[in-house]
């Protein structure tokens, strides 16, 4: 039987991914389904940040950094600018953790040290109205669980940005910044495996809650995994509209 995706119009996306421990994971396999070729470039390795992508959409991946390391980490100055092209150009982009920050940050948004610490685990986002309308998490189960790690957050959204989904620690858990942009504070890319794989980072004292966040995500992956889905459904979709 032919594969569906063979007869959808192929897409070209570039990925970002600032740290070698946070690739597309199970991403890659989910876009790919939906005939979209990734260029992944890894400036951690000394890929440099283009200017302007050669394709039709972006993702910005997580990292252990912060956005304001910039002195640690240049290239990310590279990426905010890049992010504020492609916002302009009103190229499909999704901005996933620190991707996210980024992309607030990059547009007049704040990010700092969370007040309430470290957000690990699983998450439930619960979807504001404009959600209702949004090309990317429309009919999305509501709530939303997805898992989650980072210590700083998005304190004040973009002037223009429109928040999607909240959260009970950090409120700004998914916005959209015009009219294809999103930023997404948790991880819908990650499997359990990779989850667990953070914990060798850890600080000693933190590594028992890591265990205990990972085996809630193992026994919810079934639902992660469909959200993850169709989130990267809508998002190469969207793409290739575009």
């Amino acid at each position: 039987m032919p594969d569906p995706a063979h007869h959808k119009p192929r897409a070209r996306v570039t990925a970002i991914q600032p740290d070698p421990r946070g690739d597309l994971d199970r991403f890659a396999a989910m876009l790919h389904a939906e005939s979209v070729e990734l260029t992944v470039i890894r400036p951690f390795d000394g890929d440099p940040v283009p200017p302007t992508i050669d394709g039709d959409g972006l993702i910005v991946l997580g990292g252990g950094m912060g956005v304001h390391d910039v002195d640690a980490y240049p290239f990310l100055s590279d990426i905010k600018s890049l992010l504020r092209r492609t916002v302009a150009d009103t190229t499909p982009t999704l901005g996933i953790c620190l991707g996210a920050q980024l992309l607030a940050d990059a547009l007049g948004g704040e990010v700092r040290p969370g007040d309430a610490g470290l957000e690990s685990g699983m998450v439930t986002i619960h979807w504001a109205a404009a959600a209702a309308d949004d090309p990317l998490v429309h009919e999305l189960r509501d709530p939303f669980s997805m898992p989650a790690m980072h210590f700083d957050g998005i304190v004040r959204l973009p002037d223009e940005a429109v928040l999607l989904g909240t959260g009970n620690a950090y409120p700004h858990q998914m916005f959209r910044v015009g009219s294809a942009a999103w930023g997404v504070q948790f991880h819908p890319e990650i499997t359990p495996a990779r989850f667990r794989s953070w914990r060798d980072g850890a600080p000693e004292g933190a590594r028992d809650l890591y265990d205990a966040h990972s085996d809630v995500f193992e026994r919810n992956d079934d639902q992660v995994l469909a959200g993850s889905q169709q989130l990267a459904r809508r998002f190469a979709h969207i793409v290739r509209a575009s």
